[in-house]
């Protein structure tokens, strides 16, 4: 029951994760804001896939701890 509980906290987190970069992904591109929030917007980018990354290593690590 806990590798499903934390399977779908990660699923759910990846997600919103995801879902965010999507937005941003389409409001740059629609260019009708300045070239200042842009560049700060593909920083975000960056790490918010950074953070995804670091959402599936620490899955995987927790996953091995409870199999042990």
């Amino acid at each position: 029951m806990e590798i499903i509980g934390l399977t779908l906290n990660t699923l759910g987190t990846i997600l919103i994760a995801y879902t965010v970069l999507r937005v941003h992904a389409r409001v740059s591109k629609d260019h009708k804001i300045d070239t200042k929030v842009i560049s700060e917007m593909q920083k975000e980018r960056m790490l918010g896939i950074l953070g995804i990354i670091l959402i599936i290593i620490g899955y995987i690590i927790q996953l091995s701890l409870l199999k042990n």
